[in-house]
């Protein structure tokens, strides 16, 4: 059964063993090539050339599918991983400003601490104020008393009034 010859594609090496006499280099192949000599005519036809990548297809393909499901699945669960990430890492940022908080809080009740025993004390200063100037108004009445020209006619007369004797029996 022969098969008619398609001719040959550009650049492709068919049909050169007729064309080459004997003793000649075939061309584009070196000398020390392991296939010299094996170079035969091959009829290639379509139908061949179809059950060929179809055979290569079917059994390539399932498991090219099968790894691009996978790296579907990967995929998507890295994006699942990153959505993740990304929420761990703003409730640490949370986490972190509580902190920030915490020790704002922790700065605000020692002021305020501090402001209430300044409050207590000037308190305290303002009830010694008012006793001293209690303690000096009475100072003054009396200096004013002592020291009142009238007073002193009134002691001195008091002093040098008669009283009546009484009798000590």
């Amino acid at each position: 059964m022969s098969v008619p010859e398609p001719p040959p594609p550009d650049g492709l090496l068919t049909g050169l063993s007729d064309r080459l006499e004997a003793g000649e280099p075939t061309p584009g192949l070196s000398d020390t090539s392991p296939d010299e000599g094996l170079i035969e005519d091959f009829a290639v036809e379509d139908r061949a050339v179809e059950h060929l990548v179809g055979g290569l297809l079917s059994h390539y393909l399932p498991d090219l599918q099968r790894s691009k499901r996978a790296l579907q699945e990967l995929t998507q669960n890295q994006v699942v991983l990153l959505d993740t990430l990304e929420q761990e890492i703003s409730k640490f940022k949370e986490c972190h400003s509580m902190l920030d908080i915490n020790a704002l809080f922790t700065e605000a009740k020692h002021y305020h601490a501090k402001l209430v025993s300044i409050r207590r004390e000037m308190l305290t200063l303002h009830e010694r104020t008012s006793k001293l100037k209690l303690d000096m108004t009475s100072c003054r009445a009396v200096v004013a008393h002592v020291f009142n020209p009238s007073t002193w006619e009134a002691e001195a007369g008091r002093f040098l009034s008669s009283r009546p004797a009484w009798s000590t029996k």
